[in-house]
Parts: structure tokens; sequence; C-alpha cells
């Protein structure tokens, strides 16, 4: 045995070693003092900081027992009464916390450019998303927002005939889930509804894999880096069988597509309805940017709507003094069917909306990622009004439920569901129901307006309304807020 040769790797091992350890600590000095020095360039203090627990395990702990339990977003809002509106802590990776206004308005338009989705976020949502307008980043999303956004437009938004044959299905069926708006969505969407409503064979199938298919989305979103160790089989092919599903949809589209290049399109001058996808079509052949970006859309479009409308009707269930208001004034509108502008005019209805917008918030948590070092404005220093250092990498995460819940901006009362708040309340940067700066949700106006024309039929058809299971209102949270226990009501016919 050559002893000498094995002592000479030995020492060329710890050599390496040395070396190693010497550039890791140079390359650690190095940034720590460019980071001070960014940090007195703008004049930034630390946050405070939040015990989790060794790790962080205490704080995840506490979390996940909360989610069992649909406590979740009360929990967070008790972290903030503890250790005010900005924090860093540990949930097993070091965090920001924020529910400050000012900070908000940063992160999602003043240094828009400094954040991202981050990369953990993208691939849990990619397996049914794909690289669509609500996954991506950078040049990516610029072409995804530059695709989707002129389709939203209002000619468009205001086509309550859209909206009509699914409303008068669900006035007639009154359903359990979200298949009110899933026929509409899929109808604005693909040209077609998949008729869940009614004696449709293509709601089953689709129906359940795409919500299997956003339970998984959730899951893989809550465990971060964790997720590469998880497998779901029933997940992968649901994902598997939506997209192909929606990929008929995109097959007609691209035929559609050949025929507007050659000349054609007869669809406007036979004055047949807008399809968002053959739209989308005349701007991209990609099959899986089409596909991609009509599933977020789909997600957005059918989860939103149906959770401001399943939450207001438990809302009203229990406030017979808000139905009778809402009621008077839907009842002032002339005619069977009110058309766009009566639901614009409807003052104390929309009021109604924001308060249920402003209390259950259809994303109730978010977050960033920076992509480059910068600051938030306020949060540091022992009283939290200066400015705070974010590296590059760090994740802050911003709670919409709980900033919606702030006495300074909404009062005293702000946990209480108040729609006369609205008449005077202007809370500028501490109300962001559908986000805000560039990532403002385009489809918010189709929400809405699908929303208000959904209320409106209903209360026109139905003059009163009784609870049916005295449950206080607990959160379902997958990719959007729902109530666990549903919405059940008794509806009297007028």
């Amino acid at each position: 045995m050559d002893f000498k040769r094995m002592g000479d790797l030995e020492s060329a091992a710890y050599l390496m070693l040395l070396v190693i350890f010497t550039f890791l600590a140079i390359n650690a000095g190095l940034r720590l003092s460019a980071e001070r020095r960014f940090s007195r360039e703008h004049q930034c203090r630390k946050p405070r900081v939040a015990s989790s627990g060794f790790l962080g395990v205490g704080r995840v702990t506490s979390l996940v027992l909360a989610m069992k339990k649909c406590e979740s977003l009360e929990l967070m809002r008790s972290w903030h009464r503890q250790n005010g509106t900005t924090f860093k802590t540990s949930l097993g990776r070091i965090v920001i916390i924020t529910i400050e206004p000012k900070n908000v308005q940063a992160i999602l338009a003043l240094k828009f450019k400094d954040f991202d989705l981050g990369s953990p976020r993208s691939k849990a949502m990619s397996p049914l998303l794909g690289r669509g307008i609500f996954t991506s980043d950078g040049q990516l999303w610029e072409h995804s927002r530059a695709l989707v956004r002129p389709n939203f437009v209002r000619n468009q938004v205001a086509d309550i005939d859209v909206y009509e044959k699914h409303v008068s299905n669900l006035i007639d069926n009154i359903p359990l889930d979200g298949s009110t708006t899933m026929d509409s969505a899929t109808e604005f969407l693909f040209g077609e509804s998949i008729d869940s409503l009614g004696a449709g064979d293509k709601q089953p199938s689709f129906a359940k894999d795409f919500n299997k298919s956003q339970d998984g989305l959730a899951i893989r979103s809550r465990l971060g880096p964790l997720m590469i160790f998880h497998r779901d089989t029933a997940f992968s092919k649901a994902t598997v069988e939506a997209r192909r599903f929606v990929d008929q949809f995109v097959q007609k589209a691209l035929d559609y597509r050949a025929a507007y290049v050659d000349g054609k399109d007869t669809a406007k001058a036979q004055g047949q309805q807008y399809v968002f996808i053959y739209e989308l079509s005349k701007q991209t052949a990609d099959r899986t940017v089409l596909t991609d970006q009509l599933l977020n859309i789909l997600l957005a479009g059918r989860d939103t709507t149906a959770g401001i409308l399943s939450i207001t009707f438990f809302i009203l269930a229990r406030r017979p003094d808000i139905w009778n208001r809402l009621r008077d004034e839907v009842l002032t509108v002339q005619g069977e069917r009110p058309c766009f502008e009566d639901l614009k005019s409807m003052t104390y209805l929309t009021w109604v909306l924001k308060e249920t917008l402003r209390l259950y918030p259809a994303v109730p948590v978010n977050s960033r990622t920076a992509n480059k070092d910068t600051y938030l404005p306020v949060g540091g220093g022992p009283d939290g009004t200066d400015p705070i250092f974010v590296p590059k990498g760090q994740e802050v995460i911003y709670s919409v439920y709980s900033m919606h819940r702030l006495p300074a901006v909404f009062g005293q009362d702000a946990t209480e569901y108040r729609p006369e708040r609205w008449a005077s309340l202007k809370p500028g940067w501490a109300y962001i129901p559908f986000n805000g700066g560039p990532r403002i949700c385009p489809g918010q106006q189709f929400a809405l307006t699908e929303a208000s024309y959904t209320i409106m039929r209903i209360l026109r058809r139905f003059k009163s309304i009784e609870c049916r299971d005295g449950q206080p209102f607990k959160e379902a949270l997958t990719l959007t807020l729902a109530s666990k226990n549903g919405t059940k009501v008794c509806l009297t016919p007028a």
C-alpha cells in the first residue's frame, strides 16, 4: 500500500476544501458588504423578527393545524396583531410578511420589475396551467398579457347574452357547486358551454378533472421546495385529461385561424357571438400557448365568480336587512332582463360586491420573490417607519385578507360586513381584491358583471332568503377562497 500517495491525496483533498471554504467565506463577506452598502444608501433598517421556533417548526406547525381547522387566514391575521404590519419570520424558510399598503404598492406597482412570482410557484402550477398569464414572469408574462388583455374590452364583457341562459339554468336548477360560472366561462372562452347545469355529457369528466387538478395545485403550492417528494398519480392523470379536453377547442380555433388568414372569416358579418379562443388564435398559432392561456383564464373566471356569488348569498341569508335593501334597488329596473347599463347603475349592489371582496378576497394570500436586491418603503426600525432591505431571492408574503381588515383604513368595525362604508371610503392600495399594478386581473370586469347579473336575476325572481345551516363561515382554500360548508339557503319565489 502506497501510504505516501494516500497522504498526498489526503493533503490535496484538505487543500481543496480549504480553497472552497475560503472562496465561500470571501463571497459571503463581499455579499454582506454589498448588502450593508445598499442598506446605507437607501437608509434601510432591520424589520421586526418574529419568533418561530427552531427552523420555523413552531410557526409551521401552528399554520398546518390552523389549515386543518380551516382557520389559517385568521391565524395569519393574529400574527400581525402580535408583530405589526411588517415582520420577518421563518416558515421553514426565511420570509417577510407584510400587510402595509405602501409595501404592497411597491411590490405590485412601484417596484414591479424587482419582483417575480418565483420559480417554486411556477413549477407548482405548471402541470395544469403551463406557462400562462398567471404562472409566468418577465418577457413571457408580457407576451401573455399582450395576448389576453385585448380580449376583455367592454364590448365583450357587456354581452349579457353570454350570462343569461346559464343564469336561467341556475334559477331552474340551483346547483351546489360552481356549475353556473363554469358554463358561462366555457362559453365565453371556448365558444361552447360544457352545459354542466343541463344534460350535457361533457361536464362530468372535465369538471371532475379540472377540480382534481386545482386541488393538486393547491397542495403543491403549500409544499414549496418539498413538492419534489410529492407524488399524486390521480392529480397527474387529471391534468393530462383536462388539457386534452381543452385541446379540442384549441383545434377548432386553429381551424378558424386558417379560415381567417385565408380571408374566409365571416363570423362578425353573420353576427355570431364573440369567442375568446378564436380571437386569441388570430395572434398566435402555438397550440401550447393557446391551451395554457385558456386554462389560466378558465381557472380565474370560474372560481373567482363562483366564490363571490356563493359567499355573497351566504351573507345575504344571514342579513335580511341587506337582502331587502338590495332587492328594493334591483326592482327599480324595468323589464325581466337587466342590461349592462342597469348593472352599472346599481349603487348598493356595487357596495355589496365590494364588501364581499373586502372581507373574502378571491386570493386571500399572495407572494412575490425579489429578483434583485431591492427594498420596501416601510417596516424597518423600532417604529416600523423606515425602509427595509430585501435581498435577491427573498420571498415576501402579503395577506390581502388581513390588509382588508386594517382598522386604520376601514374603521374599528373593519371585521363587520357593512356595505354602507363604501359610500365615502377610498382605501387606495389597502384594497386590492383583484391584485394591482401591471398584474391586475384582466378579467375583473367580467367577474363583476357576471356576479352582478346573477344576483340581480335571482333577487328579481325570489322575494326572500333563509339560512339553512346556521354555521359560521369556514374557509376552503385551494387556489381561491370559498365557503367550506357551501351555501345552504332557502329561496322563496316572488
